[in-house]
């Protein structure tokens, strides 16, 4: 029978501890509400006695997110009273508040972090979580560094605080030092023992991944007894990071017989939580992360790209609409095979090509592909142009595509802090097209100035720059997303200026709308060739 695992999401308590990622307290309650629309159990929503601010924080999500009895708030606190009391301040006004109490466990926390002695350590705890039990009914106890405490040591704490009124325990491996057989034996002991106490009060772990263990360390402990995981979107947090919500869900979901386990975790949400969390915080997400990874269901290989046409479980345990995403990405380069190519053509509604054009259509593709990292949709058209153009020994007619795209011939851009402007250059259907534009800084400049030459209303969405090589003549990356006409278009553009790599990815995303514009219509392409 499959167990509820309850879900405690720390992004905006742990997860904001990462340097630069601190957000305000309207930037955190957008957050919490996705994470409600995501429907995790509990949100950890900060750390109310470090700051006026994000006491604010939680009090504003304990009143306008944790207003239903669907999801839990909580923030975290030393064991001291004021803490406890800032903690209880702040989420009182929820539907189902908890005061979460963190202690060290281990002896390199009670001798050298405290200098105490253990029992000392121990009656503290106990008289914390006594003092919070006369504030609220749900109390939290986490024992720090529990993977390194001595077992005993720890059990007797844990004993003593559920007595004290504890209704939820939890095993925090603080530095990921845990690895999943040592870690899932702990669990399974330590579970053991707490029901014969009381089998109402839930078992928790809270897995860091110093060692790259987080996710792995987790689902041990989910099979040998945890009721609950905490973790973060993306697993960000402090160090190396936390175990990430999507993983161990989608582990769950995908592996069920091998976990006997589910979270009640609405999966579409996924990708939303992660893509507004990366924004806010200013954190990409790794290309190869599992699950939200913008490689994750990205395939280039034409081997593989082969493989999923032919049966998508070929290479794909997840499908991407799981998790929130539109489909699989068959991502086009020189490695790409003849099917991936075909596949795509037919998508664009090239769907009679005879044999030999397909070949020579194919040959221009691999032509192209060898100068540029990513042949786009835009580029099969001008390369089916090219082909049929050389074919014809005469004018039948034939549709000239290049005219619908645009493609960057110059910009100059002027950055300062009175009047960042731009001069862009571009040409269409053969004709030179010339604009100017200011901005609040030089991307929107370029932007701007794009914009008003396509006539396309385009609203930047997302916009991430990050260098993909290193030195002096580093290769900037710009990935961004923008809106028309309610559809979104991610592109992306290499280039050692990131003036210009921006510029391109812009002019990429509009050659992906002029594409969605030809494929809505039925144009000849030459004699008995229509798309």
């Amino acid at each position: 029978m499959s167990r509820k695992i309850w879900t405690f999401d720390t992004t905006l308590r742990d997860g904001e501890q990462v340097p630069g990622a601190k957000l305000n307290k309207f930037e955190k309650l957008e957050v919490a509400k996705q994470l409600k629309k995501l429907q995790v159990d509990i949100i950890e929503a900060g750390f109310p006695s470090s700051s006026v601010g994000d006491f604010e924080a939680v009090q504003d999500i304990a009143r306008k997110v944790g207003n239903t009895d669907d999801i839990m708030i909580t923030a975290l606190a030393r064991a001291v009273q004021g803490d406890i009391d800032a903690v209880y301040e702040s989420v009182k006004d929820a539907e189902n508040p908890l005061i979460h109490i963190v202690l060290g466990a281990s002896d390199i926390h009670v001798e050298k972090k405290f200098g105490k002695s253990k029992d000392k350590i121990l009656d503290i705890g106990v008289e914390a979580v006594k003092y919070a039990k006369t504030l609220l009914p749900e109390v939290q106890y986490s024992t720090e560094d529990a993977s390194r405490a001595d077992f005993e040591y720890l059990w007797q704490t844990i004993e003593a605080v559920v007595k004290a009124g504890a209704t939820m325990i939890n095993v925090p491996d603080t530095v990921g030092y845990a690895e999943p057989e040592e870690f899932g034996e702990l669990i399974f002991k330590l579970n053991d023992r707490l029901k014969n106490v009381n089998d109402q009060v839930l078992l928790s772990v809270h897995c860091h991944n110093d060692l790259g263990m987080a996710t792995a360390n987790t689902l041990a402990a989910v099979k040998n007894g945890a009721d609950k995981v905490e973790c973060t979107i993306n697993g960000i947090g402090e160090r190396a990071g936390n175990a990430a919500l999507e993983e161990i869900v989608m582990a769950m979901n995908t592996r069920p017989t091998a976990f006997q386990a589910h979270t009640k975790i609405n999966t579409k949400e996924i990708m939303n939580t992660s893509r507004l969390i990366s924004s806010l915080m200013g954190l990409d997400v790794q290309v190869n992360k599992a699950i939200t990874g913008e490689n994750a269901f990205a395939h280039s290989s034409g081997i593989h790209q082969d493989g999923l046409l032919k049966s998508r479980d070929a290479y794909e345990i997840i499908s991407p609409k799981e998790v929130g995403m539109d489909d699989m990405d068959l991502v086009l380069t020189a490695r790409s095979g003849r099917h991936a190519v075909k596949n795509t053509l037919e998508k664009l509604g090239f769907t009679n090509l005879t044999e030999a054009q397909f070949e020579g259509i194919f040959e221009g593709f691999i032509e192209l592909a060898d100068t540029k990292k990513e042949v786009y949709d835009h580029d099969l058209y001008v390369i089916i142009e090219n082909y049929f153009r050389e074919q014809s020994t005469q004018d039948q007619g034939l549709t000239n595509f290049s005219q619908y795209f645009y493609e960057l011939v110059d910009l100059q851009v002027i950055s300062n802090n009175h009047f960042p402007s731009a001069s862009v250059k571009v040409k269409k259907d053969g004709e030179v097209l010339e604009s100017s534009a200011v901005g609040t800084g030089p991307v929107d400049a370029v932007y701007s100035a794009i914009k008003a030459v396509s006539g396309l209303d385009m609203k930047l969405i997302e916009y991430h720059i990050n260098s993909v090589s290193r030195g002096i003549d580093a290769q900037g990356k710009v990935k961004i997303q923008v809106e028309y006409e309610g559809e979104r278009y991610t592109t992306k553009a290499t280039d050692t200026n990131i003036m210009k790599a921006s510029a391109l990815a812009y002019i990429n995303a509009i050659n992906s709308i002029v594409v969605d514009q030809l494929r809505e219509g039925n144009i000849k392409v030459a004699e008995g060739v229509t798309m």
